[in-house]
């Protein structure tokens, strides 16, 4: 199903499937957000299948972002049966997030 963006309505969707989810909350402004998404888009491509991986453009959803208490972007946060269950913030490498989605799966 490749890299999702989400709404609000699509997010608490995808969040009720009950599926390993990571989620870019980020927005077009923020330089280290736009550093990361390819490596988002690649993690989605990677992970098909297996994970639920995803965009929250937090300009336009910015009550998801208020929701999960996001401060500072990107942040990434991964969720599993609904709850949330790891965060990093920051332009980190793949590694950083490979990791938490290996463990999880």
């Amino acid at each position: 199903m490749a890299l999702q963006h989400f709404t609000k309505e699509s997010f608490d969707q995808a969040l009720n499937g009950g599926q390993l989810m990571m989620v870019d909350f980020w927005a077009n402004w923020c330089m280290p957000c736009r550093m990361l998404g390819p490596v988002i888009q690649q993690l989605a491509d990677q992970y098909d299948g297996r994970a639920v991986v995803g965009k929250v453009d937090v300009d336009a959803e910015g009550e998801l972002a208020m929701r999960y208490g996001v401060m500072n972007i990107p942040t990434v946060i991964f969720f599993k049966d609904g709850k949330e269950i790891a965060r990093e913030v920051g332009a980190l490498p793949p590694e950083s997030f490979t990791r938490i989605l290996d463990e999880n799966l």
